[in-house]
């Protein structure tokens, strides 16, 4: 007979974290889940994300759960609509679909003595023993102060909201940005626009790697032959092992080898030198996230796409006025100006022990023990919190190895042996400690202002080997966390 306490567990948001994390929650015995998601479909940044060209920059076959690899992906990085259709499947197939309230966003969410009190949009309340944030770190759009944004008569929309029942065809477009998304999108309306204009502020450096389109016959194989694809998938997790993640965390040989390819596929790629110029970077690659694409350097050099580098000082009804005086006359814009990647669960009110609130707890830093744990929020997971490997490996890869973690927690909390974990703050003091001091080794630290930074300018990577997180994430140290029973 098994006489083990089930836990009611609370699961916020339906992206591609918390899909996993029903799945591994059930193969663990786990039954009482239930998932908050605040849209009408799952999906996360992949139903969110579908302006032009939009792919992911790890290579498909690494971009799958390992309970579940995919035959069918058509390119060495996966298209978004293809990338949404699998987590749409594997959620079907696995049954996660019956756990999910759609339409639903969480309000509030307040702790009282081992038990978390959580509000939402439809006036709901869901009483939960354990609360896991799967919100994602890029789903909060990050919208630009530009004097005039709101004075243009054309079509304006940021990338994560595209609107597509904008034509764009013989249209004069201006893209503001000049990260992944802009890099994706400019090839896609270079072939249909009048005119692109790329307006950037930072460039960024590139890294050569097609995206080789899979023939039919190499699918079916796979499809025949699943060990065709972990050949394939452990190929890639070579790869990104022991080349990419060592060249931005400190590697001497790899990042030599990594720095001069970004290098020389810039001066191979664009001919002309004033425009090489205007794109070479004043920082080490890595620096910022390097952009895989082999399409965005030829799209600057159609005869339809400029690229203004003066600065965007206002918009006006018609178009952008460049801080040089020069003027562009737009018909559509383009805020490809990212994410807010500390946002995390928020904006709901969050509450831990005494009543505090989560922006109260981070008003000086975004902080976490082994990035799962908020000091003084017992009970309560934030999946890819700051400083996982997220520059430099697989969301999916991370998310699984954090989910091996909190399923050993839940087995003790099972067994009787608290009723409530909370990291001590000081073991979440030492942890950050311990980030920073690799931090020092890595190219993340190389001069330039990114999205990896946090407001003090410290990165929230990990700054370590994906060996490393994996073997120091494969066993909880209970010596650094406050274990409570209620009577």
């Amino acid at each position: 007979m098994n006489n083990k306490r089930t836990p009611k567990i609370l699961i916020i948001g339906a992206g591609m974290t918390g899909i996993l994390m029903v799945i591994k929650l059930r193969e663990a015995g786990f039954s009482d889940i239930r998932i908050i998601e605040k849209s009408d479909r799952l999906g996360g940044t992949w139903r969110e994300n579908t302006y032009p060209g939009v792919a992911c920059d790890i290579p498909a076959h690494m971009y799958t759960y390992s309970v579940e690899p995919n035959a069918e992906w058509s390119h060495r990085y996966a298209h978004g609509d293809e990338i949404q259709a699998y987590f749409e499947r594997v959620a079907r197939k696995y049954g996660v679909i019956n756990s999910i309230q759609f339409n639903e966003a969480v309000e509030s969410s307040i702790y009282n003595e081992g038990r978390w009190e959580v509000k939402t949009s439809k006036a709901e309340t869901y009483s939960a023993d354990f609360v896991i944030n799967c919100t994602g770190i890029l789903h909060h759009p990050s919208m630009p102060s530009i004097p005039g944004l709101e004075d243009f008569a054309g079509a304006k929309f940021h990338s994560a909201r595209w609107d597509h029942s904008v034509d764009l065809k013989g249209k004069r477009i201006g893209i503001i940005g000049t990260g992944s998304t802009a890099c994706q999108i400019v090839p896609e309306l270079s072939e249909v626009a009048e005119e692109v204009v790329v307006f950037q502020r930072t460039p960024h450096w590139l890294f050569p790697s097609e995206n080789k389109k899979y023939s039919a016959k190499s699918i079916d194989q796979r499809r025949r032959n699943p060990n065709k694809i972990r050949r394939l998938r452990a190929a890639y997790e070579f790869y990104m092992q022991e080349f990419l993640t060592k060249a931005v965390t400190g590697a001497k040989i790899q990042n030599f080898i990594f720095s001069n390819l970004c290098r020389a596929y810039l001066k191979i790629s664009v001919k002309d030198p004033v425009l090489r110029a205007k794109l070479t970077p004043d920082y080490r690659p890595g620096c910022k996230r390097v952009i895989i694409s082999s399409k965005y350097y030829p799209a600057l050099q159609r005869d339809n796409v400029n690229l203004c580098t003066d600065g965007v000082e206002k918009l006006t009804d018609k178009g952008v006025q460049c801080s040089n005086g020069e003027f562009k006359d737009l018909d559509v814009v383009v805020l490809a100006t990212g994410f807010q990647p500390t946002a995390y669960m928020r904006p709901m009110d969050m509450r831990g022990e005494g009543g505090q609130a989560i922006d109260e707890a981070w008003k000086d830093k975004v902080a976490t023990y082994r990035s799962l744990f908020m000091p003084g929020f017992p009970n309560n997971f934030l999946m890819l919190g700051p400083n996982t490997p997220i520059g430099n490996y697989s969301v999916i890869a991370m998310s699984e190895v954090q989910c091996g973690y909190i399923l050993k927690v839940l087995e003790q909390w099972q067994e009787e042996k608290f009723d409530a974990i909370d990291a001590k703050p000081e073991a979440a003091a030492k942890f950050m400690d311990y980030m920073k001091l690799g931090l020092k080794n890595t190219v993340w630290v190389g001069g330039c202002n990114s999205w990896y930074l946090d407001q003090d300018g410290d990165p929230i990577l990990w700054p370590y080997t994906w060996k490393q997180w994996e073997k120091e994430m494969a066993v909880p140290d209970y010596s650094d966390f406050n274990l409570k029973t209620f009577s």
